[in-house]
């Protein structure tokens, strides 16, 4: 997707937006000087533009029993497009794996996954990852703590 080109007032309905996402278009409209009709439209035009893909609640994985993330570095015994596109299909249909980026380099894909415990995880691992098909090897990194888990992208003021 090409970068598009926001005015002011586009720059800080993404900063609002990407600070509070249940913010009102009320609210919204009086932070960055506009009333609320002439703001719902540039909020739809953002979306329609996919500037903005979506809305989430940011969840604390441990609410749920999810103590573990772990990196996880996989090289690929083939590089072909087909074997690629293989590859991503079957991490899409993972739960666990929450990231998955193509790199470019020694290592294939780096996957972020979470896991309630280390024996869930090893179990995963076994039987979900490195059993995948044109999976040539996985190293793997538990994270200790994390100090900074900030959503989004850097907006211009």
């Amino acid at each position: 997707m090409a970068a598009i080109n926001f005015d002011a007032i586009d720059l800080k309905l993404l900063s609002e937006l990407q600070e509070n996402g249940r913010i009102t278009n009320v609210e919204l409209a009086s932070k960055v000087g506009l009333t609320a009709p002439p703001c719902l439209r540039r909020m739809r035009t953002l979306e329609q533009s996919g500037a903005i893909k979506g809305y989430h609640a940011n969840i604390d994985p441990a609410t749920l029993g999810y103590s573990i993330m772990v990196f996880a570095m996989v090289s690929l015994k083939s590089q072909a497009e087909a074997d690629l596109r293989a590859f991503e299909e079957h991490v899409r249909s993972l739960p666990n794996v929450r990231e998955c980026h193509m790199l470019n380099g020694e290592i294939d894909f780096i996957l972020k996954i979470v896991a309630h415990d280390l024996q869930s995880f090893q179990e995963f691992l076994t039987s979900q990852l490195t059993a995948a098909p044109n999976v040539s090897s996985v190293k793997t990194s538990l994270t200790i703590r994390t100090a900074k888990d900030e959503p989004g992208v850097p907006i211009p003021e």
